[in-house]
């Protein structure tokens, strides 16, 4: 996956403390894949952009899991009007067109609807579905 190799090497670049470089590899990302995926973030392994990260949005202090699924048109960001922008742990799928807002956790293994804007903390292997997104009782629950 292109974008994902070039985040990591922007990524050890910023690490390294290299200024202008890290920049252009993201701009580079975005030019190329309409992918917005900052040096900073910090990305886990085997995280899989759906169509190479195709109008996927990531702030630069955001923190994603190992063996995430993010669908296209993903945001993941600040409100704005809060401090602190999302945690989302491992094993998580969300859906195409999602917003996650704010200083929020999404637990292990949760579910994100498509175009569920999740304000509030969604708990482990909860499906989240909505505008403002709400867990639903129930759905999350597996054999």
């Amino acid at each position: 996956m292109v974008p994902m190799a070039i985040f990591r090497a922007a990524h050890a670049l910023h690490r390294a403390g290299v200024p202008v470089l890290p920049r252009l590899l993201c701009g580079i990302n975005r030019v190329l894949f309409a992918i917005v995926l900052p040096a900073s973030a910090r990305v886990g392994r085997d995280v899989l952009f759906g169509y190479q990260g195709l109008g996927v949005v990531v702030h630069a202090d955001a923190v994603i899991g190992d063996r995430v699924v993010l669908a296209t048109g993903v945001t993941i960001g600040g409100t704005g009007t809060q401090h602190g922008v999302p945690v989302i742990e491992d094993d998580v799928h969300i859906g195409s067109g999602a917003k996650l807002l704010g200083p929020i956790r999404i637990g292990r293994g949760a579910r994100i609807g498509a175009n569920a804007v999740v304000l509030t903390d969604v708990p482990a292997g909860a499906v989240a579905v909505g505008v403002p997104a709400r867990v639903i009782p129930g759905a999350g629950a597996r054999p």
